[in-house]
């Protein structure tokens, strides 16, 4: 697998405000490791693909939103790795699907589409894709699980040891979780929720980290829950002018939905001295930009 070989380029933000602060910006470009494995997805998936294929499943179930990076990962995972996969799709069926759902039913994925309702309530119906499919690799909506946690805490080897802060968007907190558990404790891990919610934000990484690691404690890390401009995939203004702004001066393509939002939060604090001269910064660009957004 050629993404396996992949090592994610850093590339250093210029800016006046960095340097009047003399801190140090860096993005992590794992939105480069593959077009259809953009971002954060490959790791998240890598082992839980490992161990679907050791235990001899031969269907990963999943669950997402129309628009989901998720569904699109799994699709092209399960197609490379001899799996079926099924989709669980948040929302009615439309006759002209949009390009990622028909991105994943092109290469195999078959696509059930349930009611809002439903899907809130989708852990009660597991029974019913069970009767209805078989034995299936359950994959969870955003790929968070203990599997995605190990993953995401290999993205340390690609992180400079004079690191002092590391920041990560947060959607389902498993990449979050996973830099914390791979973390040590001098490192500070910043994240930038995208969805409205801080607090349960918070409850559902602390489970993941009890779950993974109970004898530890980590203290290290902390959610910044003021930059998700009304909600999940909603922007204003503001963040589109940050974002064709950012896009003019490095020539970065960013996306408002996860790591437009994290850039921004991150300048924010910047501006207003809430980050300590000297510090050096990764951020990590977590994809999303196969999905076409327009700013």
């Amino acid at each position: 697998m050629e993404w396996e070989s992949f090592v994610p380029p850093l590339q250093k933000i210029q800016h006046p405000i960095l340097e009047k602060r003399n801190i140090t910006l860096q993005l992590l470009r794992i939105d480069l490791i593959h077009t259809h494995l953009s971002g954060n997805k490959w790791w998240k998936l890598k082992h839980n693909l490992f161990e679907a294929k050791k235990m001899g499943y031969t269907t990963l179930l999943t669950f997402g939103g129309a628009y989901s990076n998720h569904i699109r990962a799994v699709a092209f995972a399960g197609k490379y790795f001899g799996l079926s996969t099924i989709g669980v799709i948040r929302g009615d069926e439309h006759f002209a699907l949009n390009p990622v759902l028909e991105f994943a039913q092109e290469i195999g994925m078959k696509l059930l589409f349930w009611s809002r309702e439903k899907y809130r309530n989708k852990e009660q119906f597991l029974g019913e894709l069970y009767r209805e499919f078989g034995d299936f690799y359950l994959l969870p909506e955003g790929g968070t699980n203990q599997l995605a946690l190990k993953g995401c805490a290999e993205l340390w080897q690609y992180i400079p040891q004079e690191t002092t802060i590391v920041c990560s968007a947060v959607g389902t907190g498993g990449t979050l979780a996973g830099l914390i558990v791979g973390s040590s404790l001098e490192k500070i891990i910043w994240g930038f929720p995208v969805l409205k919610g801080g607090a349960f934000l918070y409850d559902t990484i602390c489970k993941l980290l009890s779950a993974y690691a109970p004898s530890n404690t980590f203290s290290n890390w902390k959610l910044w829950t003021d930059y998700h401009f009304g909600g999940y995939a909603k922007t204003n203004a503001l963040l589109i002018d940050f974002i064709q702004s950012f896009i003019k001066q490095t020539n970065i393509p960013i996306e408002p939905i996860y790591t437009g939002k994290m850039l921004f939060g991150i300048f924010d604090l910047i501006q207003n001295e809430l980050v300590l001269s000297g510090s050096k910064i990764v951020a990590l660009h977590t994809g999303g930009i196969f999905k076409s957004e327009k700013v």
